[in-house]
């Protein structure tokens, strides 16, 4: 959940039932209640497509042969289920771009707002990042932040430093990140003054370890996180290798060695690679021609095992730990000391953040008085995302599961109408 994500792809310029169509501006496109997000172009791959997501959880590219939305004349079109075409024109959006500082590094965001009167009464939500490495994803290459637009929540999105417009240097250090969003927030309050009635975080996958550490900082309302985590990486690490046994249907013998395997490599990140070493390389010749061995992963453990020791000591942090990761983040301190509202949904077959021990914590929280919401979506992977499993035992995502955006947008606006696509509330 810390690795650097690709980002998603969109287009410029394509061909249309004949007719050559510029794409759509980025943004809200509306008919009535029904409502599609389309997505900013990257001008290093126009073949991709530009790319749209329906409030549903539908998502694709107007590139595709089977599309379901095309851009004629600046106005989506979507397709309906007696293949008519529903014209839907870009709702009108205020967008206000602002520069301020966090620990002194000069970040670059933008408050979106829902065209018309001022709404004192409508929430406000600060994006916060996940691992990617891009500019401010809800703002150019994603969906969330224009899908709670859509919904009537101001969104405020910002570049991650050391990318886009931002400056400083990029990192993964939870401590730095959280003084940023919380400066986000700060700045998203100043820019929207009266209007709006409560504001927050939203955070995905990375950003629930952010944006609740985040909100012990800042004056925020509530923070909702989606497909996140309540262990640290190197528990994320060693669960996601346990998952990976149970998948390979390896026995205890093997999770016994995969735990000393953690252990081993814990040692080594943890002392951000001073020591260890011995350790590690003791387990290595042990286990290292056992078949498991050669086949698991982790975040990082299952390559430390097959690297040499030679080269682990000689490359190890610069391939390993170069982002300031915090290794042994107590997540679950920081969020004892949350005293707002917290959403957490759940991907019930997250590959990336494995749930167990995260549903047991927040489980635990909850039973202690603190205001905390769990929704579990079944069959989805990180990413709340669909898929489906190819014969390798590798996953093609298809779609974002209905309900979860829906969802989101409610459970920010206090307003939650249950059900929510097979959304379980735990």
């Amino acid at each position: 959940m810390f690795r650097l994500l690709p980002g998603l792809l969109v287009a410029a310029i394509f061909t249309l039932a004949g007719r050559a169509t510029a794409q759509c501006t980025p943004g809200v496109y509306r008919s009535g209640a029904q409502f599609v997000v389309l997505g900013a172009t990257d001008p290093a791959k126009p073949a991709a497509g530009q790319r749209y997501t329906m409030l549903d959880g539908r998502r694709g590219s107007v590139a595709d042969p089977d599309r379901l939305v095309r851009c004629v004349n600046d106005k989506a079109e979507v397709r309906q289920a007696d293949e008519s075409w529903l014209s839907m024109p870009r709702e009108a959006t205020v967008e206000t771009r602002s520069r301020f500082n966090s620990d002194g590094t000069p970040l670059s965001g933008e408050l979106i707002e829902p065209a018309g009167p001022p709404d004192p009464t409508r929430p406000l939500v600060v994006m916060v990042h996940g691992s990617e490495k891009t500019s401010a994803p809800s703002r150019t290459y994603g969906y969330y932040g224009y899908t709670l637009v859509g919904q009537g929540v101001s969104v405020f999105v910002y570049d991650k430093r050391g990318t886009g417009a931002s400056e400083g240097e990029y990192t993964q250090n939870f401590e730095l990140l959280a003084d940023d969003a919380a400066a986000a927030l700060r700045e998203a309050q100043r820019l929207g003054k009266g209007r709006f009635a409560r504001s927050g975080y939203y955070g995905g996958s990375q950003g629930g370890w952010v944006a609740p550490l985040a909100a012990t900082r800042s004056r925020a309302d509530f923070v909702a996180i989606g497909f996140g985590l309540v262990v640290s990486p190197i528990d994320e690490d060693l669960e996601q290798m346990l998952q990976e046994a149970d998948e390979q249907h390896l026995g205890t013998n093997e999770k016994s060695d995969i735990r000393r395997l953690s252990a081993a490599t814990a040692a080594i990140v943890s002392s951000h690679f001073e020591r260890g070493f011995d350790r590690l390389q003791a387990l290595r010749r042990q286990i290292g021609a056992a078949p498991w061995a050669k086949k698991i992963d982790g975040e990082y453990s299952g390559e430390m095992l097959r690297i040499s020791d030679a080269d682990l000591r000689r490359i190890g942090r610069a391939r390993f730990d170069n982002l300031e990761l915090i290794w042994d983040y107590d997540a679950k301190a920081a969020l004892a000391r949350l005293s707002v509202p917290l959403l957490w949904v759940l991907a019930g077959e997250d590959r990336e953040a494995p749930i167990e021990v995260t549903e047991r914590m927040l489980r635990e929280l909850r039973d202690r008085g603190q205001e905390v919401d769990i929704y579990l979506f079944p069959q989805t992977d990180h990413g709340m995302v669909e898929f489906r499993t190819n014969p390798d035992g590798s996953r093609t995502a298809t779609r974002i599961t209905q309900g979860y955006l829906q969802l989101i947008g409610d459970w920010i606006k206090g307003n939650t109408r249950p059900p929510y696509g097979r959304a379980q509330e735990l």
